[in-house]
């Protein structure tokens, strides 16, 4: 697979080679991701305008884009500059005004000659009853007349692009389509009666009414399924390249296992023995695991990572356990040591503070077998890190750790399981788009003993009785958090309020009861202020969203949410998740200004009425689409310039199970539908998808 294959050089041109784009219009086009042929292939009319020929101005409504014949009369230039020049011309049934703004008379007599026949074509107004044409669209002799088209597509445009020159540039791009050979499987391309790529992009390209711009007409839904297509050839690729490199065996003897279930409090759920399971099953087996634990907040996923960690130790090999902060990190290391006290294993953490001597120790141990399970962030990737017999890899938060990371850590020990755990529900669109590559477990059950937690609404003008709430609850040895809301991208704004906050609290409450945390502070000041909560020697703890993941007081149990209609959906569910975890009943208090849009209280009352984070998950994306909904920048998520996520899913879960067949049936895509399959990586621009292959 040495380069782009050369029947796909004309769509990888410069842009500059299209007709009627010269270097401006190429930077404007630019702006909308528009740098090659290619992508103005993949940038289909959103809708159109119907130019048939018509008899009268009258016979449409009005306002409304009219395409007719008419008889030109006479010429009346502007009185003063900037005024009307209008000339009246006459249809089959009605005489009308054309109306220029400042364009210049001897144009206008050159374009529109007095006595002559023209085909024009504009939007028509009414006024005072005279139907009026202000700057047509076009103007063309009979002899042209086809140059006008009978629908004509609108484009997404940006500042400096017109429509006619989109449109020029399009139809010069089509002028070099190839046909290439077909990647989709025949009996699914027959049974869905779609055309032949070549086809579905031109008749994309041109409507002949706006039924032909839905997403489900034949061209466009191959195109779109074309897009998922690709992309889940590369997730299976990156997929079958985790597995094929041979797995580990490791059996589980369940004798640790049973140490830790004995003593537990508690019965694990349904769930989490499934997943317990379904890990355990992976571990046995010679392909490697590539697996997503996915759990609400809450679920009990920390005890199937530690069941899953002591499946390696049993086997005789080491685990790891790594998160994205120092401070998860130190806290996976609090909830996991009572469990690994009670299995009797050696369990330690490295993080980017060890530094000198102690480090060192600490590796050796590491590459003499002597830690079993180590706790870390990523300072575990370092160059100098070697464990023993490393087995099972567990990465907590995955949205912070593209494939490319999995890939790494792969090669820290030869046939390392991965088992990836995320504590944000993700809807199964959004699953497959981003986790395709893996096989998924969900925890969809909460643990017995856990305490409902109470949401309430409340407009930031009772921000004293909030207060007052507060103090009465502090008396009573409680524990809460006060979240500032993210008022600005810019840090040092949220800064700003959240240390007002901070200075209005403490009056209200007393010294030492309130602390503060931030972005912008030193990590070692954070986790100070952090442990000074955790071990509620502060009462109420102030901070902007670095709370959000994880970390883990039982006491706490008022979380206060100041401006909530500026978070999104799963971000207030993940934030209120941080309370409700010891045995008492707890509340989260939505502070919110008044008056909320529409859709704010949207966010705000199913929050209010669902815990369920896999159904405020559906509706967030509902809501809000799919960029939003992980900050398309840092998330794994593709961007598709045709296919929808939201709308499609049906579509995007035949292009996986299709993607996975064809590479089970043809791992090295040497086949023709493979061979095909592969202009096609080269054609969606799936260079990670290339490089898998090209080393494979």
């Amino acid at each position: 697979m040495s380069g782009r294959p050369e029947i796909l050089f004309p769509l990888f041109a410069d842009v500059t080679t299209l007709t009627g784009v010269g270097p401006k219009v190429a930077q404007n086009l630019g702006q909308i991701d528009i740098e090659k042929p290619r992508d103005l292939l993949f940038t289909l009319p959103y809708s159109g305008v119907d130019r048939r020929l018509r008899d009268s101005v009258l016979e449409a409504d009005l306002p409304g884009v009219v395409t007719v014949d008419v008889l030109i009369g006479t010429h009346r230039p502007a009185r003063n500059r900037g005024g009307a020049y209008r000339i009246t011309v006459e249809d089959a049934q009605t005489t009308f005004q054309l109306v220029f703004f400042h364009a210049r008379g001897d144009y206008l007599q050159r374009v529109l000659p007095e006595g002559e026949r023209r085909i024009i074509s504009g939007k028509v107004e009414l006024f005072d009853g005279v139907p009026q044409m202000v700057h047509p669209d076009h103007i063309v002799t009979d002899q042209d007349a086809s140059d006008i088209p009978a629908f004509e597509p609108v484009y997404p445009l940006t500042a400096g692009v017109t429509l006619k020159t989109m449109h020029k540039a399009v139809q010069s791009a089509l002028t070099r389509v190839p046909e290439l050979d077909e990647w989709i499987d025949p009996t699914q391309k027959t049974q869905a009666k779609w055309p032949d790529w070549a086809d579905a992009i031109s008749q994309a390209h041109c409507p002949q009414s706006s039924s032909d711009l839905g997403a489900a007409t034949p061209a466009r839904e191959r195109l779109a399924y074309d897009e998922f297509f690709a992309h889940q050839v590369t997730l299976a690729l990156a997929r079958s390249k985790l597995q094929r490199a041979k797995g580990i065996i490791s059996e589980a003897t369940g004798q640790l296992q049973r140490k830790v279930l004995s003593e537990l409090p508690y019965t694990p759920t349904g769930a989490q023995k499934r997943a317990i399971e379904d890990i355990s099953r992976d571990m046995a087996k010679t392909l490697r695991m590539n697996r997503l634990l996915q759990g609400d907040v809450g679920a009990g996923k920390t005890l199937v990572a530690f069941m899953s960690l002591l499946v390696s130790v049993e086997a005789g090999g080491q685990g790891v356990m790594m998160a994205p902060t120092e401070i998860l990190a130190r806290q996976h290391l609090q909830s996991l040591r009572p469990l690994a006290e009670s299995a009797g294993v050696v369990l330690e953490i490295l993080t980017g503070r060890d530094k000198g001597k102690e480090r060192k120790a600490k590796l050796e141990a590491l590459a003499h077998g002597d830690i079993q399970i180590l706790v870390g962030t990523h300072a575990v990737f370092q160059q100098d890190v070697n464990f023993e017999d490393l087995r099972l890899a567990i990465i907590d938060e995955q949205h912070r750790f593209g494939v490319r990371q999995r890939l790494e850590l792969g090669k820290k020990g030869a046939g390392v399981d991965v088992l990836v755990m995320t504590a944000t529900p993700i809807p199964r669109s959004l699953a497959l788009a981003q986790y395709g590559d893996m096989d998924v477990s969900i925890l969809d059950e909460k643990p017995p003993g856990r305490q409902p937690i109470k949401t309430a609404l409340i407009s930031t003008s009772r921000i004293d009785e909030v207060i007052e709430h507060l103090r009465k609850a502090v008396s009573e040895g409680k524990q809460a958090y006060w979240v500032c809301p993210l008022v600005d991208e810019s840090e040092i704004v949220d800064l700003t309020a959240a240390e007002e906050r901070f200075k209005h609290l403490r009056a209200a409450l007393g010294e030492g009861v309130v602390g503060l945390v931030h972005g912008q502070m030193p990590p070692a000041d954070k986790d100070a202020a952090m442990r000074a909560f955790q071990n509620a020697e502060t009462k109420v703890l102030v901070a902007t969203t670095v709370i959000e993941v994880g970390v883990d007081v039982p006491n706490a149990t008022i979380m206060v949410i100041e401006r909530a209609e500026f978070f999104g959906l799963a971000q207030l569910h993940q934030l209120r998740g941080r309370v409700g975890r010891g045995s008492q009943a707890s509340t989260c208090l939505l502070m919110y200004q008044a008056p909320l849009s529409q859709n704010g209280e949207k966010r705000l009352t199913t929050l209010r009425e669902s815990e369920d984070g896999f159904r405020i998950a559906e509706t967030d994306l509902e809501m809000r689409g799919t960029g939003d909904l992980i900050g398309t920048a840092q998330s794994g998520v593709p961007r598709f310039r045709v296919a929808d996520m939201e709308n499609q899913t049906a579509l995007m879960s035949i292009a996986q199970s299709d993607a996975r067949k064809l590479l089970n049936d043809d791992p090295a895509l040497e086949s023709p539908r493979g061979q095909a399959a592969r202009v096609l990586l080269w054609l969606m621009e799936q260079d990670q998808a290339i490089r898998l292959i090209s080393v494979g």
